[in-house]
C-alpha cells in the first residue's frame, strides 16, 4: 500500500446522463461505475474517502453490500456547492475542515472515470510535487474544463461554463485528477470563492492560485482511454466499448477462441477455464464460467457453470444453471436447473428442473414450473426419453428408463422403467373435408 489518502467525488447530480438512476451507479459491462473505480483505488491505499450528496443514501446502501473499510461523507451542498465544496466540512464561513485524512498526500479523483488503472495512478502518487494533475489532449475538449499552459507549465484550469471562445477552442483538457500535498488543499480551500457562472467552489481553482504563489505542478498526459470521464449514455457507451476489448483480449491471450470479438458482449466476472470457444454475438454476463466448452452465435448466458458442453445457437441460459457434458441447441431456454449429460435439441424450455444423463428432451418440450404463487422442481432420472411438445407439470419426479410419448401433458410422477402417455384418442372422419367444402368436391 502507497502512504496516500483517496478522495472519490461522487456528488453530482449526473444530469447529463437524463436517467433516474445516480450516474455512478450505472454499470459498465455489469459493473456499477464507481465499482470500477473503487476496485482500482484499494489496490492503492488503505485511506478511501467517498463524497456522496445526490441519491446519497442509495449509493452508501449500494457501497456498503460489498465493500468494507470505505469512509463515506455527505457533503454540505447548500453552503459549500462545486467539486472544492465536497472537502469542505464546515458550515457558513468555515471552510478551513478538510475530509479527515489518514496520509499528508491525497489524490482526488471523480467518481465518473471507470477506466482508470491503479498501474497509472501510481505517477501521481510517486511525484513529489506539490500538485500533480492529469490533462488530455483531445480532438474535440467539448464537456471538460480547459488547462491553460505556457512554455509546458501548468497556468490554471477553466470550467468551460466560464470559459470564453478562445479558451474553449483550447484542445488540452483537465482529466479530473489530481494529487495534492496535504499541506496545499489545507492553504488554498479556505481563499476559494465562488464567483463563477455556477456560483460552486472549484477544485480547479486551487491550481491557479498555487501557480501564483510558485508551486510545484506537474501536468502528466493521460490517455483518453483510461481518463474518458462519462457525462452522459454516450460516454458510457464509449466507455464500455474500452473495457470490452479489455476483457475480450485478456480472454483471447488466456487461449480462449472468439469468432467476431467484436461482436461478443462479456461481463466482469466471467471465468473460462480450459480450451473454449464463442462464436459471434453472444452475451456472456457477470458470474458466468464456462470450462472446455463451445458457445454458439446469438446465445446468452448468466450467471451459469457450463462444462464441457455445446451451448446454441441462439440459446439462453438464465442463473442459476449448471450445465455438465450436454447439448442444448436453438432455441432452448434453461433456468435454475442441473443437467448433466443431457440432450435438449430445440425449441424447449427447462426451468427449476434436475435431469441426469442419458435423457433426451424432444423439441417444444416445457416444464411447467410455476402454478401463478410458487415456483416447482421437476426431477428427471436417467435414460428418460420425453416426446416432442410435452408438458411437465411440476411438481414431477420422472424416474429412470421412462418413455413420454410426444404431445403429452405429464401430471403424476413415473416409476422406472413406464411408458407415459397423456393425449385424447384420434378420430378420422370419412370424407368429413368435403361435407365442410361443398364446392371443393
Amino acid at each position: 500500500m502507497n502512504p496516500v489518502s483517496i478522495i472519490i467525488l461522487s456528488a453530482g447530480f449526473g444530469t447529463r446522463m437524463k436517467s433516474k438512476i445516480p450516474k455512478v451507479l450505472h454499470k459498465i459491462c455489469g459493473k456499477e461505475m464507481l465499482f470500477c473505480i473503487i476496485d482500482e483505488v484499494c489496490k492503492l491505499s488503505d485511506d478511501l474517502h467517498i463524497v456522496l450528496y445526490n441519491e446519497a443514501n442509495l449509493i452508501k446502501e449500494k457501497i456498503d453490500s460489498i465493500y468494507q473499510n470505505v469512509n463515506i461523507h455527505i457533503q454540505n451542498y447548500d453552503e459549500f456547492p462545486g467539486t472544492a465544496g465536497a472537502l469542505m466540512k464546515g458550515f457558513g464561513e468555515n471552510k478551513k475542515s478538510l475530509i479527515d485524512t489518514k496520509y499528508d498526500k491525497v489524490l482526488v479523483l471523480s467518481g465518473d472515470m471507470p477506466l482508470i488503472q491503479a498501474s497509472t495512478l501510481q505517477c501521481f502518487i510517486r511525484s513529489d510535487c506539490d500538485i500533480t494533475m492529469g490533462i488530455l489532449e483531445l480532438e474535440d475538449a467539448s464537456g471538460y474544463g480547459r488547462v491553460i499552459m505556457k512554455e509546458n507549465k501548468v497556468l490554471g484550469i477553466v470550467e468551460e461554463k466560464d470559459a470564453d471562445e478562445k479558451i474553449r477552442k483550447t484542445n488540452l483538457a483537465n482529466a479530473g485528477i489530481y494529487c495534492f500535498k496535504k499541506e496545499i488543499l489545507e492553504q488554498y480551500l479556505p481563499t476559494l470563492e465562488s464567483n463563477n457562472n455556477q456560483n460552486e467552489y472549484y477544485l480547479t481553482d486551487i491550481i491557479g492560485l498555487a501557480n501564483k504563489n510558485n508551486c510545484m505542478i506537474l501536468g502528466v498526459s493521460a490517455k483518453e482511454s483510461e481518463f474518458i470521464g462519462v457525462n452522459s449514455k454516450l460516454d458510457l457507451a464509449k466507455a464500455e466499448s474500452f473495457i470490452l476489448k479489455s476483457l475480450r483480449e485478456k480472454a483471447m491471450r488466456d487461449g480462449v477462441i472468439f469468432r467476431i470479438p467484436e461482436s461478443i458482449y462479456i461481463e466482469f466476472g466471467v471465468e473460462f477455464i480450459g480450451e473454449c470457444e464463442i462464436e459471434s454475438n453472444c452475451v456472456l454476463k457477470k458470474g458466468t464460467k464456462i470450462i472446455e466448452s463451445k458457445i454458439l452465435s446469438n446465445s446468452v448466458i448468466e450467471d451459469s457453470l457450463i462444462e464441457n458442453s455445446t451451448i446454441g445457437p441462439f440459446a439462453r441460459i438464465r442463473p442459476k444453471s449448471h450445465i455438465k457434458d450436454s447439448h442444448i441447441g436453438n432455441f432452448v431456454e434453461v433456468k435454475a436447473s442441473i443437467l448433466n449429460d443431457v440432450k435438449a435439441g430445440h425449441l424447449s424450455y427447462l426451468g427449476d428442473s434436475n435431469i441426469d444423463s442419458g435423457t433426451n428432451i424432444g423439441a417444444g418440450v416445457i416444464t411447467c414450473n410455476y402454478d401463478g404463487i410458487r415456483k416447482h422442481k421437476t426431477v428427471i432420472g436417467k435414460n428418460v426419453f420425453v416426446g416432442s411438445d410435452t408438458q411437465l407439470i411440476a411438481p414431477l419426479e420422472i424416474e429412470s428408463n421412462v418413455l413420454i410419448a410426444a404431445g403429452s401433458s405429464v401430471t403424476k410422477s413415473a416409476k422406472d422403467g413406464d411408458l407415459v402417455i397423456s393425449r385424447s384418442k384420434q378420430v378420422n372422419k370419412k370424407g368429413f373435408y368435403y361435407k365442410f367444402f361443398k364446392d371443393k368436391k
